[in-house]
């Protein structure tokens, strides 16, 4: 208990020493910008100075350093000294050296002091680097990423100073051979396989660098101290974000796209082979049975409601001159027809890359769709914030949370057991019913008959007052409600729900494998998540819809507009781009769902997707290589989705 108690005290306190440091380093940062105007010369000094001890300190704080790690048993004293020694010592040595330096009048001189002075410093704290942190060096790996890296920070330093500033584009080139060198040592080959003299060469050639580029900086006088002091407070405010950044985002990124090229060990450049792997193999991309899309049943549906949208749209196009018009009657086949020809390609068309366009096309169509109906309905009737409370509560609920609730849900067991599962337990009963007999039965099929005649009347009668808008709902209500009557009266076929004829006329339970069979397992996966993100979509709808001028809605109804045409004609075109960065921001989540998938299938029964597939590969098949092609590309398929929703709200900001 007390080496417990003792283990949470540290922890805090190191966590209270880190904050401390971490904020009288940035006071201390803008008490130097805020000298730098009038003191220019001993700022310069200073803030080399804090350079070294920030890279000393962070060095010797991840105890990568030789004597920076105090004994077990040492006090907080000892171990505070054994930290800050190492720091303090670079930092007054690089202070040193740049004070040396600058004393020099001939800019030659101070280049050669500067790089020598500086390197020292440099290879002295690589000789002081432990052994598991000196990289082994492969000269072709280090060299490429270099030459890369000289490459791209010279092309941003022509980029950026336009007019020809040799200096200022040399001063690039030099921060690009450091990051370079940097990454290629030690983002790219191992560690803790090479000699002392290899940090020593290795740190003094950063150095080296380091000082070549600083004595490259001219002085700063007269007006142009305003505007330094004016970069460097901004960069003072930028660097934390930007630094961390670089380190938890840029740089792995940079490292997995390079590990991409190589073989399964992460040894071997082959280039783009892993690329050309995922788009061959048939897990992937399977056109196997592309030939029955024609024949599919959601083909067929899909052509019925494109033909109804055609008539409609001909009519609508006669009346108000627009083929396609939202909120006419033809809004609703097109509607079904999109989504039933998205589900027939996806349903036939089989493979991991297959399975993540229709998890896009899937979970943004449907969560952006509920969540823009729900939030219109729910505007400004009674209970509205109860009701959008419990529609938003399954967004505070973890991916795995939601999985585990919804696996139970979809569970299925042997017939002769009873179902556990809810849509099983439902299914199984109502199977039950419908081959039954008795007063629940009875009572069942009127409660469902009596919604069915109400629709059936509301459908008529817009249909002989020719209010075209308003048969679709009605019509579809009843039409579900005519189905379930004639199935469960047993009046088409042998009953409805869970339940089958055995091989001796007997009824038995047949329960539904949602998880099991595919392809539409990965439907039932995918309402998951549209459960989740429906809340998030009619948030953001809710607060836009209330954004729209009143004006122009009073407008609207004065000029005679009914309520679906003031929304349509109105609200719609105010909303749109709410719309759109709702559906771009969802697309970017789905792109990259993993937890679902992995919870409840692990990517089993044809479900499998990129994160999962990724993850796969690299943790369990050991394939580095092939793993980080996957990450790659998944990265990119959600680069663009990204620029077009930052592109969207810059245009509306």
């Amino acid at each position: 208990m007390r080496e417990f108690i003792g283990q949470i005290l540290s922890t805090l306190l190191t966590v209270t020493i880190a904050v401390g440091v971490s904020g009288a380093l940035w006071v201390l940062a803008n008490l130097l910008v805020n000298r730098m105007r009038d003191t220019s010369v001993r700022a310069t000094y200073l803030s080399r100075a804090l350079t070294g001890f920030v890279v000393a300190g962070v060095l010797s704080g991840n105890r990568l350093t030789q004597y920076s790690t105090a004994a077990p048993g040492a006090s907080f004293v000892q171990s505070f000294v054994q930290w800050i020694w190492l720091p303090i010592a670079i930092a007054v040595g690089v202070g040193s050296a740049t004070f040396v330096a600058e004393r020099q009048v001939r800019r030659d001189r101070r280049i050669i002091l500067d790089v020598l002075l500086i390197g020292t410093v440099g290879g002295v704290l690589g000789a002081l680097l432990v052994d598991a942190a000196r990289p082994n060096l492969v000269p072709g790996e280090v060299a490429l990423v270099a030459v890369l890296s000289v490459l791209f920070f010279g092309a941003m330093g022509a980029i950026v100073h336009r007019s020809v500033r040799t200096l200022a584009v040399l001063r690039m080139v030099l921060l690009g051979a450091v990051v370079g060198l940097v990454l290629g040592a030690w983002g790219v080959g191992e560690l803790g396989a090479s000699s002392t003299v290899t940090g020593i060469v290795l740190g003094a050639i950063i150095g080296g660098l380091v000082g070549a580029r600083w004595a490259l900086v001219p002085a700063v006088s007269g007006e142009r101290r305003v505007a330094t002091e004016r970069r460097a407070r901004a960069a003072v405010f930028l660097a934390p974000a930007l630094g961390f950044i670089a380190i938890a985002l840029v740089i792995p990124s940079l490292r997995t796209i390079y590990l991409s090229l190589l073989d399964r060990k992460g040894s071997t450049f082959i280039g783009l082979d892993n690329y050309l792997s995922i788009f061959r193999d048939p897990k992937a991309w399977d056109m196997s049975r592309f030939g029955s899309l024609w024949t599919s049943r959601l083909t067929i549906a899909a052509g019925v409601c494109f033909l109804v949208f055609v008539l409609l749209a001909v009519r609508s196009r006669r009346r108000s001159g627009h083929f396609v018009e939202f909120g006419s009657a033809s809004t609703p086949p097109l509607v079904l027809a999109v989504m039933f020809a998205g589900f027939a390609v996806f349903s036939t068309l089989r493979g991991t890359l297959v399975n993540n366009l229709w998890w896009v096309f899937v979970v943004t169509a449907l969560s952006t769709g509920l969540g823009l109906l729900i939030a219109v309905l729910a505007d400004g009737v009674r209970f509205e914030r109860t009701a959008k409370a419990i529609i938003f509560m399954p967004l505070a609920v973890s991916m795995v949370g939601a999985s585990v609730i919804f696996r139970l849900v979809y569970i299925s067991r042997d017939a002769s057991k009873p179902q556990s599962g809810t849509l099983n337990a439902l299914w199984v009963g109502l199977g039950k019913l419908s081959t039954g007999e008795g007063l629940v039965r009875l009572l069942v099929g009127v409660v469902v008959l009596v919604p069915t005649a109400l629709a059936l009347l509301a459908a008529t009668r817009s249909l002989v007052r020719r209010q075209w808008t308003k048969i679709a709902l009605p019509a579809a209500v009843a039409g579900g409600g005519i189905w379930f009557s004639l199935r469960y009266w047993q009046l088409v076929g042998t009953g409805l729900g869970g339940q089958r004829v055995g091989k001796s006329g007997e009824i038995i339970a047949d329960p539904i494998n949602f998880l099991q069979e595919p392809p539409f397992n990965n439907f039932w996966l995918m309402l998951v998540l549209v459960w989740i993100q429906t809340g998030f979509a009619m948030v953001i709808f809710s607060a836009a819809i209330r954004a729209v001028p009143r004006e122009l809605t009073e407008a609207a109804a004065i000029d005679g507009a009914d309520t679906q045409q003031t929304f349509w004609r109105v609200t719609m075109p105010q909303i749109g781009p709410t719309i759109g960065v709702v559906a771009t921001t969802i697309m970017v989540l789905v792109m990259k769902v993993f937890d679902i998938v992995k919870v409840m299938t692990n990517g089993n029964f044809g479900t499998e997707v990129l994160s999962n597939n990724m993850y796969r590969e690299a943790f369990y098949n050991l394939n580095i290589g092939l793993g980080a092609a996957l990450a790659v590309l998944i990265f990119v398929s959600v680069l663009p989705i990204m620029y077009i929703n930052i592109r969207r709200m810059n245009r509306t900001s």
